[in-house]
């Protein structure tokens, strides 16, 4: 029998011998076989995760990313010859690995002259598992990638932050409240629609509307890795995963305000409840747009401290769908229609990402979803 040293001997020759093409029909041919075993086991297309929150000035539970995603497995090796049994790890990743360096998935298959006039006009059936949650915005055509969407009339950017009418509460002036509610629309729009932030930069929008003490402790846990990133707070986009297929950002919630008294303070509390819809495309790459909808919940306390009105986030989370659940990083990794088969299968009946009601999913829970 060969001692280690021979076998890897043999093993490095053997694989010196399969060129880089081979190499890649092999891969091409794992993903297949994850993908029917995926398929046979009946799995759901779609997930979500629901990060943590945080409330202060009490002790503060700190808020992760929630997520919405399509199911997937790692590939895996299945009949590659010799040398991928021996060495399977050679092709085929392991471990969940950011969106840009995973593999693209087969072409959606060439449809019928009848049948893709169907689905051009929005009527005919679209496979599911060639299809991730998520229909792709040029498929609406010239009306713009919300037609045809829940999103398609909602209001346009910062507009969609819709504010109640200020009033004296919790001990507040009407005045003090009403800076309270601007102060909060800001910081919505700041973590929801900064084109820097979504991009992955440094959420300095964000950063300078929050009371000094939270926004030092924002900044000092921005770069702390996976769901404790308060990166989670805001939306963005995990670098080179994504770009903006239009100027355009639809919004729609509204925000409740009533009084509160906890921690030796009284004020206002506002409870922030959005979604925002966003239509965005791999770099570069206009036909992979996707309508991306993220569902926004958080609670604001108002109150008086050292003669200035302060507003402070108790707790600010959201969810994003279509969207990776493997990778956990507080960014949001887009899935498109030929992104690679996620590796966290999701749970529970599909919900409908553009309900305002639909229940939040609990901390790290990967959910099912609908298309967007």
């Amino acid at each position: 029998m060969p001692h280690g040293d021979d076998l890897d001997q043999r093993f490095n020759e053997l694989v010196a011998q399969i060129d880089a093409e081979q190499q890649r029909k092999m891969r091409e041919a794992a993903k297949k076989g994850a993908r029917a075993s995926r398929r046979a086991g009946g799995e759901e297309p779609g997930g979500l995760r629901r990060g943590g929150a945080w409330e202060a000035p009490a002790p503060r539970r700190r808020p992760g990313r929630a997520w919405l995603a399509v199911a997937g497995v790692a590939a895996v090796v299945s009949a590659a010859g010799a040398v991928i049994a021996l060495r399977p790890d050679l092709l085929a990743p392991s471990g969940a690995v950011p969106e840009e360096t995973m593999p693209v998935a087969a072409p959606l298959p060439a449809a019928s002259g009848a049948e893709a006039e169907a689905r051009a006009e929005g009527t005919g059936p679209v496979p599911e598992e060639t299809m991730p949650v998520g229909a792709r915005p040029e498929e609406s055509g010239p009306a713009g990638p919300f037609a045809g969407s829940e999103a398609e009339d909602w209001a346009e950017g910062a507009a969609g932050f819709v504010m109640p009418k200020a009033r004296a509460v919790g001990g507040l002036s009407k005045k003090d409240v009403a800076e309270g509610l601007e102060r909060t629309r800001d910081l919505l729009a700041a973590a929801h629609l900064d084109r820097k932030t979504l991009m992955g930069g440094e959420p300095k929008a964000f950063m300078k509307l929050l009371p000094p003490e939270e926004r030092s402790w924002f900044k000092k846990n921005l770069g702390r890795g996976g769901e404790k990133s308060t990166r989670g707070w805001v939306t963005s986009f995990a670098p080179k995963t994504a770009e903006q297929a239009s100027d355009v950002i639809k919004v729609h919630g509204a925000t409740k305000l009533s009084s509160f008294k906890k921690n030796g303070r009284a004020g206002a509390e506002l409870k922030t409840n959005y979604i925002v819809v966003h239509a965005v495309q791999r770099p570069g790459q206009p036909h992979t747009a996707i309508r991306l909808v993220t569902h926004h919940h958080g609670t604001v306390l108002v109150y008086r401290e050292a003669g200035k009105v302060v507003t402070w986030i108790e707790e600010w989370g959201a969810s994003a769908t279509p969207a990776r659940c493997d990778v956990r990083d507080a960014y949001i990794h887009p899935h498109y229609a030929d992104s690679a088969p996620d590796q966290e299968t999701p749970q529970g009946p599909p919900s409908d990402p553009y309900d305002l009601d639909t229940p939040r999913p609990k901390k790290g829970e990967c959910r099912a979803s609908k298309r967007t």
